[in-house]
């Protein structure tokens, strides 16, 4: 007995081995056994009712007299060692309540372990059964010790038991008693004894029990709960906090129409609402987004009969700002200071918070101070939503100087500060700083939830520290956090940026046997990495998968597959792709048309790259460097050169600075269509932005420049190539 021997730690094991006695040795009866039914048969007989013979031996010597060394040593030889099947067969068969508890006893004493919660269970039925609760609380507590509690089914035969015998106040009392243990009372159990309650009139108790069943959270089942409020009714003149219970419950379930009803009928009965009844209205409408509805229902309160309180205010204060309405949110407000009302730091918070997701980050930012100036200290919530809201708004600064200031007003900041400015940082690219702010959680004593883990594992990654990463992923698993599809994200991200791909692959395959729902962010980290490297076949099966698992590849997942095969100089299924990736209504990006035009230069089709460079141009996206000058070049090779001449101008005119490759390229096409001199200009330039002229230009333009008889020019550009040659002589001499 966990109680009673002390230093027994509880524990249960449902599979024993039950040895048997049965007027002889243990061998003997498993021999009489065995011969009439084979190993299976024997094992299921001897599992039924914990072995019928052995629990009708225990039985009658029970039954054979008054408790005593006697019956203690006629059973030790039934069974001197008993086993949980066993103790459960012989109560389930037991009338008398002394008895039971004698035999309990005894069990307890025989065995090194507390009993298991069925048989608890079977000891309290007894007591239904017999209606006799004297060890009822004495049995109740230690079951609240080994950490069980009775079953909703015990719970119920106890109060049905008590009712059908007309013991109501032992019902009632049966039922403090398991509150007072911490117990939740089966629904059922209310349900009965209220029902017995109301047929004798009890309005008291009948009240305070329907109250208990609000408190502990039966509110999702509203239309039992009313139809016991009106079974009241007919007994019990509900009181004010009555109705405000089965207003609650209502509105809870989302059955506003009912809790209006209710009200109306509150009314009739001569009780008016009070600011309790308006705040679980208003917030829960606030809740259920029926913003319109808690608006009026607070407009049409009389303000001098019903005053709203500071709960009223954040309620719909609340509401209106997560609705997107800051600005009725901020009057309501103003008009909370006009009625003389304080608002409190939670207040403060749900208006810095929908005012900056509403993208209005400077009015957040007013707010602030203005708490400040009215003499509302901050409390550690609110500084941690203020830094979350400004990180999120990109002021990387400020948000560090919030985190300052959380210590500087007393604070220690809690892991949702550290995980708040870690997530921050990282995504600010300031990964590096992960580590000291880790160390320095760690330092502090927080103790890692979920969201730090997940923090601090993407910081590892994206500052290259992966076997950290990888060290932390499993520490959170042994502290029994369960990894979610961020953290699996991080760490496959990861190790796929740095070409660790089957630790990346094998990863993913855990995510997916743990049954983590994997999003397209995950598949478009194994496509690229595959990619990168080559595993183009990989990438596709991975697309695949995720296009069969019904999810939608996004722009950057067939950029990643795209860059692959162009990378593999697979250009033709480039295009395919490209083609599918517009009648799956995936609209290409800048980067996307980037990626096919590089590529098409690459194999020398520049008429083709120049297609889409057009169509590029008019979806209004702007090429970045490398695609500009790949497009020049490619046109200039191509004997584009006024296409090519005119694109190095744009160029240049919106700032772009080309590389000695554009350069090159750009002044040998000029110098084939005869355009000497501006060749020369552009070689000119290009000498002066030290770009370097290759050999092959320099002849290229040497010979434009002689047949336009520019002969100055020439020379200069022949003392250019002799200096190449030197340096090219020298270098192969080194």
């Amino acid at each position: 007995m966990l109680l009673r021997n002390a230093g027994i730690i509880f524990r249960y094991n449902s599979r024993h081995n039950i040895r048997f006695f049965y007027n002889g040795s243990s061998s003997e009866y498993g021999e009489r056994a065995s011969s009439s039914m084979d190993g299976a048969g024997q094992e299921n007989w001897r599992k039924f009712d914990g072995g019928r013979p052995v629990v009708d031996d225990v039985c009658r010597i029970l039954e054979s007299g008054p408790w005593g060394p006697a019956v203690e040593n006629a059973l030790s030889t039934v069974d001197e060692k008993p086993v949980a099947d066993l103790v459960i067969g012989v109560l389930r068969r037991l009338k008398d309540v002394n008895q039971a508890v004698n035999y309990f006893r005894w069990v307890e004493r025989r065995g090194d372990q507390a009993l298991c919660p069925e048989a608890y269970n079977s000891l309290l039925m007894v007591m239904a059964k017999a209606q006799k609760f004297d060890f009822l609380e004495e049995i109740l507590g230690e079951m609240s010790i080994a950490g069980f509690g009775p079953s909703p089914n015990t719970c119920v035969e106890l109060v049905v038991s008590c009712v059908k015998a007309q013991k109501l106040r032992e019902a009632f009392d049966f039922i403090q008693t398991m509150r007072k243990f911490k117990f939740r009372p089966a629904f059922s159990a209310y349900t009965t004894l209220i029902g017995a309650l109301s047929a004798v009139h009890a309005s008291e108790p009948m009240l305070t029990l329907f109250h208990q069943m609000q408190e502990l959270g039966y509110e999702g089942k509203a239309d039992e709960a009313l139809r016991i409020f009106e079974e009241m009714k007919k007994d019990a003149v509900p009181n004010l906090p009555t109705y405000n219970i089965i207003i609650d419950v209502l509105c809870k379930v989302g059955n506003v129409d009912a809790a209006f009803k209710v009200r109306d009928a509150m009314k009739e009965a001569g009780l008016f609402p009070n600011v309790m009844t308006l705040n679980i209205m208003i917030d829960r409408l606030c809740k259920a987004q029926k913003l319109d509805e808690a608006y009026s229902l607070f407009r049409g309160m009389d303000h001098k009969v019903c005053i709203p309180d500071e709960v009223t205010f954040c309620s719909l204060i609340d509401g209106l700002g997560k609705k997107g309405r800051v600005d009725d949110a901020y009057q309501l407000y103003e008009q909370m200071l006009d009625s003389d009302k304080l608002p409190n730091a939670v207040l403060y918070t749900c208006l810095i918070r929908n005012f900056f997701k509403c993208g209005r980050k400077e009015d957040g930012h007013k707010i602030y101070k203005e708490m400040i100036h009215r003499g509302c200290s901050p409390d550690l919530l609110l500084l941690n939503t203020y830094m979350d809201c400004v990180f999120k708004a990109g002021e990387t600064e400020k948000g560090r100087a919030l985190f300052q200031e959380i210590k500087a007003r007393g604070f220690l900041p809690d892991v949702r500060s550290y995980s708040i400015i870690i997530h921050g940082l990282v995504k600010a690219g300031f990964a590096h700083e992960t580590y000291n702010l880790f160390y320095a959680m760690k330092d502090q004593g927080c103790v890692l939830d979920t969201r730090a883990y997940n923090a601090v594992i993407d910081g590892f990654c994206k500052s290259g520290k992966v076997n950290k990463a990888y060290q932390l992923l499993e520490e959170m698993k042994t502290k029994g956090h369960q990894p979610t599809v961020v953290t699996y994200g991080s760490v496959i991200d990861g190790l796929a940026k740095i070409d660790r791909l089957d630790e990346a692959y094998m990863l993913f395959e855990e995510a997916k046997s743990n049954g983590i729902e994997l999003n397209v962010v995950v598949y478009s980290s194994l496509i690229d990495g595959f990619g990168k490297v080559g595993r183009v076949d990989e990438a596709y099966l991975i697309m695949e998968e995720l296009m069969q698992k019904g999810l939608t590849p996004n722009c950057y997942t067939w950029n990643c597959l795209l860059d692959a095969l162009v990378k593999a100089e697979e250009i033709n299924e480039a295009l395919v792709c490209f083609q599918s990736m517009k009648d799956l209504k995936c609209t290409p990006n800048h980067v996307t048309y980037s990626i096919l035009i590089n590529g098409l230069c690459r194999i020398r089709k520049f008429n083709k790259a120049f297609v889409y460079w057009q169509e590029m141009q008019k979806l209004g996206y702007k090429p970045n460097a490398i695609t500009y000058t790949t497009m020049i070049s490619g046109l200039a090779k191509a004997g584009n050169i006024v296409e090519a001449n005119e694109l190095f101008q744009r160029f240049k005119a919106n700032g772009g600075i080309p590389d000695s490759t554009c350069f090159n390229a750009v002044i040998e096409g000029l110098s084939m269509t005869n355009r000497g001199m501006d060749a020369y200009k552009l070689f000119e330039e290009a000498r002066s932005k030290g770009s370097s002229i290759h050999t092959k230009t320099c002849i290229v333009l040497l010979d434009a420049l002689h047949k336009a008889e520019c002969l100055e020019q020439a020379a200069i550009v022949g003392a250019v190539l002799r200096e190449i040659a030197k340096s090219q002589h020298a270098a192969r001499f080194w």
